[in-house]
């Protein structure tokens, strides 16, 4: 439980970080799929369990990038395949504490799908 409120605390901090005030881009859908795919750009899953400022980094861009993709896929469902792989990603990593195989594969499609964007 407590997990699940600190990643959720962080996906919603990392938004509000990677999406700024609102002085700048336009809201919706695409604007979120941008951030998440930033987010996700600057996510190193060799970083994750690191101690002190660099963890916390890592952490906050992977639940930036989960909750920007499910944003992103509920305006527009264009982005559905986005936010599903990041979900099955961050699904299977709460199941196992690691960045398996299967997780680094849904990893990796969501960066594919980001590189079309």
């Amino acid at each position: 439980m407590a997990i699940g409120l600190l990643l959720g605390a962080g996906g919603v901090g990392a938004a509000w970080a990677i999406t700024g005030d609102g002085g700048g881009a336009e809201p919706g859908a695409a604007t979120d799929a941008r951030g998440a795919c930033d987010a996700l750009a600057g996510f190193d899953e060799a970083e994750f369990t690191a101690k002190g400022d660099e963890g916390l980094v890592a952490l906050n861009r992977w639940s930036g990038a989960v909750t920007l993709s499910a944003a992103a896929a509920a305006g527009d469902p264009a982005y559905k395949s986005l936010s599903d792989s990041l979900s099955r990603a961050q699904h299977r990593h709460a199941q196992v504490f690691d960045f398996d195989a299967e997780v680094k594969k849904d990893l990796a499609k969501a960066r594919g799908i980001c590189e079309d964007l």
